[in-house]
């Protein structure tokens, strides 16, 4: 179907029927983008299965608030690139690897950028 093939932006809503919760999942991730979506459903724990199985950057359950802690960006077609959250800060930063340490692994702990951001560590 056209439009569970495409990435309209838009007050648009498509009701797609299907057979089975397999289907759903089949219909939804039958595309060649993957910015956001949404399940809606009375069982959270059967809705949470089903938002783990979607391909796509964002899944919202339910219609919750919006939280800038949590990062946004898409899958497939519709890029791979963050916005907010830790993985939108990541984004302008740059990642070296120093090797030769005779033995040893040096590592910087990844909270170590954001130690002006004391509200942005633990929540890795």
């Amino acid at each position: 179907m056209q439009i569970a093939q495409e990435e309209i932006f838009g007050p648009v809503l498509a009701i797609i029927p299907y057979d089975s919760v397999d289907e759903a999942v089949e219909i939804a991730n039958d595309t060649v983008y993957g910015l956001g979506a949404h399940v809606q459903g009375k069982d959270l724990g059967a809705a949470r299965a089903v938002a783990a199985r979607i391909r796509s950057g964002q899944v919202h359950i339910n219609y919750p608030a919006w939280n800038p802690h949590a990062p946004f960006g898409g899958y497939k077609r519709s890029g791979n690139g963050r916005e907010y959250g830790i993985e939108g800060l990541e984004e302008y930063l740059e990642t070296k690897a120093i090797l030769g340490f005779q033995g040893e692994i040096h590592h910087v702990p990844s909270t170590a950028p954001y130690q002006h951001f004391p509200h942005a560590t633990g929540l890795r």
